[in-house]
């Protein structure tokens, strides 16, 4: 089968390569899928590269344990290990896998039976694998900590991305009024989507304009704590999925802190995979959200996607077309 791997950390298109690798056979937990579609991640970006450091004690110290990275699929059962229960050959499936592996860059994949679920008929294979990440993400972040009301004023860090256009229309369908923060290229199409306000965030810190949330969503997490603080109304919510660990580490312990004293909350999603998948897919087929595609890209493309996809430039989700 044909598979993107890599030996070695370091910037995509310097250490990705398109090879021709044995296909995997399902072990007795296992089913063995035909990828038809995959998706490009944050985890993507970071394992390719090592970097921050501290991955490489999941993912291999000097190099990677698992040589293909890549953590969304849709695709078919094609074979089964002796103790698979919940699925069966022809099953067409999708989800987030991460909770048990990676590798999804590739034509097949063996995976535990629990990293999927079977996908509704209404999806195609491109639209299920561009919504377990991202929607599990914007769902339980949105409504699962930061307990989205009806009206409120929302704002997106990050929202021109696979989360945040997702996030939007989440708090569109509960009448919100929405900010959209993001890079300049990206900012035409944001507010097609339907954002009230959009920023560049080269140009306007969002923290500083005296403008006051009820709920913060931040994809990309980069500031100090104190600066979220200023930018949430008396009882508001701050929810992080991500971005600089310094940040993240000081968010972490400064949230428990101020939890003491204030009615505000900075808060840190930990995502459980796929929980909401089901009825995320049934808005999309419902057509109250849709996520937003960059591409049907060939597998070939991968390492530079990546690469695109970890300088901002991606609008939405980056998708990658594997078997036709």
């Amino acid at each position: 089968m044909k598979a993107i791997q890599f030996e070695k950390y370091g910037l995509p298109e310097e250490v990705l390569a398109l090879k021709e690798v044995a296909k995997p056979s399902p072990k007795e937990n296992e089913v063995l899928i035909k990828i038809h579609a995959t998706a490009i991640n944050d985890y993507d970006w970071s394992i390719v590269r090592g970097k921050p450091y501290l991955y490489r004690l999941m993912f291999g110290l000097s190099k990677p344990k698992n040589p293909i990275a890549g953590m969304e699929l849709a695709g078919v059962v094609e074979g089964i290990g002796s103790k698979v229960r919940k699925l069966k050959i022809g099953d067409v499936v999708y989800g987030d896998i991460s909770q048990h592996g990676f590798g999804t860059f590739a034509e097949y994949i063996s995976i535990h039976e629990d990293a999927v679920i079977i996908k509704p008929n209404e999806l195609s294979f491109e639209t299920a694998t561009a919504i377990p990440h991202a929607s599990t993400l914007a769902l339980q972040a949105l409504r699962g900590i930061g307990k989205l009301k009806q009206g409120q004023k929302t704002l997106i860090n990050g929202g021109g991305g696979g989360v945040g256009t997702i996030g939007l229309q989440l708090a569109k369908l509960h009448h919100c009024e929405v900010t959209g923060v993001d890079s300049a290229e990206k900012l035409t199409m944001m507010k097609s989507l339907g954002y009230d306000q959009v920023m560049d965030y080269k140009k306007v810190d969002f923290t500083k304009t005296g403008e006051l949330y009820d709920l913060i969503l931040d994809c990309k997490s980069s500031k100090s704590p104190f600066s979220y603080l200023r930018a949430l109304k008396p009882t508001g919510i701050y929810v992080t999925i991500g971005g600089n660990l310094t940040s993240l580490i000081s968010i972490l312990i400064w949230g428990k802190i101020f939890s003491l004293f204030s009615a505000k909350r900075l808060q840190i999603l930990s995502l459980k995979p796929n929980e909401g998948l089901d009825e995320i897919a049934q808005l999309v087929i419902q057509n109250k959200i849709q996520p937003q595609i960059d591409g049907r890209y060939p597998l070939e493309d991968t390492a530079r996607l990546i690469q695109y996809f970890g300088e901002g430039k991606h609008k939405g989700k980056v998708v990658i077309k594997v078997n036709q």
